[in-house]
């Protein structure tokens, strides 16, 4: 994902330090100079992965050829995280296909997903599948027949993605029984399932972002109740494969073992407990490079419009030492669960900043 930011325009350097009407009370200000996230002490935390299985597909990321970009044969809950761009010269489908080996019909439920793309700003692809994802409540249902196939969506089957356009997808689905889940690249006029019971795989690129993880989610509970008098600033940090591990797996199509560098795909839950009297303010603070995402927020047990990060352009990130996102200011002692997740296109990690 990340080399592909080099064709992204330069991003105007900016402090998002701001409210959101949308939350229950405003952010406070901060001026940039008085923090240093590098210096402020780590909230310590504990973490565990949890949920169904999660197929990422990722390599070959640019993709040039016709062929299944990655498959695997799984049961039960499922996320599929894709994330692809057609670098051929001609338009193609990229689609996924379920394939039901057995001798029973097998139902597939569908009841989260976010489609980012097709288009030319990565980023901004990578942030709208996110925000989908956290605001879309449709639920529908895939019949797979016996010893037959069906798409796992139909739109993506009807959208063509042109030369150069990349596509997202964030799907989670629960089937009654085994289907071998296909990511298929297709010229745009081919039956993708007929294509897709003959292809063959595609190797991965040299990083090999592509496998099946167990848990694809994760939850992150403090070990100690934050009291704003008593701690001062903190940060959380997410993603850096130190404080926070990247998740391995096999890549199911040479049974290799795989690293997700980044954690596409995995979905955070965050349990903040607080103590004390007056408000706490947290930020999102990039440090990898330029990031465009979404937060989910669950405050008071109600759950809140996502909030963007940043709000007001597409990314941020090219100035560690001044560029942060508003999440939003909270009652000290209130319930507040915030929802992360690595995008597609962005880079990793990121500091969550939280602020008396």
């Amino acid at each position: 994902m990340r080399k592909w930011l080099k064709h992204i325009l330069s991003l105007t350097t900016t402090v998002m330090i701001f409210g959101f009407l949308a939350l229950p009370v405003h952010a406070a200000s901060l001026a940039p100079q008085q923090i240093d996230p590098l210096k402020l002490p780590e909230l310590p935390a504990t973490s565990s992965s949890y949920g169904g299985r999660l197929l990422l597909s990722d390599s070959p990321e640019i993709v040039t050829a016709d062929g299944i970009l990655y498959q695997d044969t799984v049961a039960g809950d499922v996320r599929l995280f894709f994330h692809h761009v057609n670098a051929a010269s001609t338009p193609k489908k990229i689609s996924v296909v379920l394939e039901n080996p057995g001798d029973e019909p097998v139902n597939a439920t569908v009841y989260k997903y976010g489609l980012g793309g097709p288009g030319l700003d990565y980023l901004a692809i990578g942030k709208a599948a996110q925000m989908r994802y956290l605001t879309n409540d449709d639920i529908y249902l895939v019949e797979v027949p016996a010893k037959g196939s069906a798409l796992l969506s139909a739109v993506l089957d009807d959208t063509i993605v042109k030369t150069n356009e990349l596509i997202n997808g964030i799907y989670d689905f629960k089937t009654d029984g085994p289907v071998t889940v296909k990511v298929v690249a297709a010229g745009a006029h081919q039956n993708i399932r007929k294509f897709a019971a003959h292809a063959g795989i595609l190797p991965p690129d040299r990083y090999r972002l592509r496998g099946t993880f167990e848990g694809r989610d994760r939850m992150i509970i403090p070990s100690q109740v934050y009291n704003a008098a008593e701690h001062g600033p903190m940060v959380l940090t997410l993603a850096d494969n130190a404080q926070d591990l990247y998740v391995r797996g096999i890549d199911a199509t040479d049974g290799s073992p795989v690293v997700n560098y980044g954690n596409y795909g995995v979905f955070y839950n965050l349990f903040l407990p607080s103590e004390g009297l007056g408000k706490i303010s947290y930020f999102l603070n990039p440090r990898g490079g330029v990031y465009a995402g979404v937060m989910g927020v669950k405050y008071k047990h109600v759950i809140q419009p996502p909030v963007p990060t940043p709000p007001d352009v597409t990314a941020f990130g090219e100035n560690k030492l001044t560029d942060f996102a508003a999440i939003g200011t909270f009652t000290a002692g209130e319930s507040l669960w915030l929802t992360f997740s690595p995008p597609g296109a962005s880079n990793l990690p990121v500091k969550l900043i939280i602020l008396p």
